[in-house]
C-alpha cells in the first residue's frame, strides 16, 4: 500500500538522483567548455561520454542554451570554491588581494579545468553574441573585477599602497592574469613571474 510518506520518500528519491544526474553532467560540460567552448556541447555528446541516455539529459535541461547556462553556473561555482572562498581567510585589503591573484594563478598553473579558464576560452567567442549565455559570462566577468576593486579600495583607505584608481587596478589585473592564462596554454612559464611583477608594482607600499 502507498502512503502519503512512501510517496514523499519516493519523490524526494527522484530529486536526489535528478540532482546527482545534474551535477554530473554540468561537471562534464564544463570540461568539454573549457576545451572545445559552449559551442562544442551537445546532448549526444555527454550521453556517449557519461553513459547515460541522451534522452535523460534532455529532461533535464531541455534545450541547449539551458545546457550552456547550467554549465556557466557551474564552473563560477568551481571557481569560487577554488580561487574566491579561500582568499576569504586573508585580512582584506593587500593580503587578500594577493591571495586572489595567488589563487587565479594556482587555478590558471595547475588548471582548474582541462583548457585552462573557463572565461578565457568562452568569452571571446560569445562577446559579440548578444543573448543569456554572453550576459551571464558577462556578469561573471565583472563579479571576478569587482572583487578585485573592492579590494584595491580597502588597500587605498587603509594606507597600504599607494594612491590609485581601484577599477583601473582592477581592469590591468584581470587582463594580465588572462594573459597568464593564454601564454600557459603556449607553454610560456615565465608569464607567472611577469605577472607577478605587474601585481607587485600596484601593491607597492604608499610613499
Amino acid at each position: 500500500m502507498v502512503t502519503a510518506e512512501t510517496a514523499d520518500e519516493s519523490v524526494d528519491r527522484r530529486l536526489l538522483r535528478g540532482a546527482r544526474s545534474r551535477r554530473a553532467v554540468t561537471g562534464r560540460a564544463v570540461e568539454i567548455a573549457s576545451l572545445d567552448g559552449l559551442d562544442g556541447l551537445s546532448f549526444g555528446r555527454l550521453a556517449d561520454d557519461l553513459d547515460i541516455s541522451k534522452a535523460g539529459i534532455q529532461t533535464l535541461f531541455r534545450t541547449k542554451e539551458k545546457l550552456q547556462l547550467a554549465t556557466v553556473e557551474a564552473a563560477q561555482e568551481a571557481f569560487v570554491d577554488a580561487v574566491v572562498r579561500p582568499a576569504r581567510d586573508s585580512r582584506a585589503g593587500v593580503a587578500r588581494l594577493r591571495a586572489l591573484v595567488d589563487g587565479w594563478i594556482d587555478y590558471a598553473v595547475q588548471p582548474l579545468f582541462p583548457g585552462g579558464c573557463f572565461w578565457g576560452a568562452n568569452l571571446p567567442i560569445f562577446d559579440s553574441r548578444p543573448g543569456p549565455v554572453r550576459d551571464a559570462l558577462l556578469r561573471q566577468q565583472r563579479a571576478w573585477v569587482t572583487t578585485l576593486a573592492t579590494q584595491f579600495r580597502r588597500a587605498v583607505a587603509a594606507g597600504e599602497i599607494a594612491d590609485l584608481d581601484p577599477d583601473a587596478a582592477a581592469f590591468q589585473v584581470s587582463a594580465v592574469l588572462h594573459a597568464v592564462n593564454l601564454a600557459l596554454r603556449l607553454g610560456d612559464g615565465d608569464s607567472v613571474t611577469m605577472a607577478r611583477r605587474v601585481v607587485d608594482g600596484l601593491l607597492a607600499p604608499a610613499a
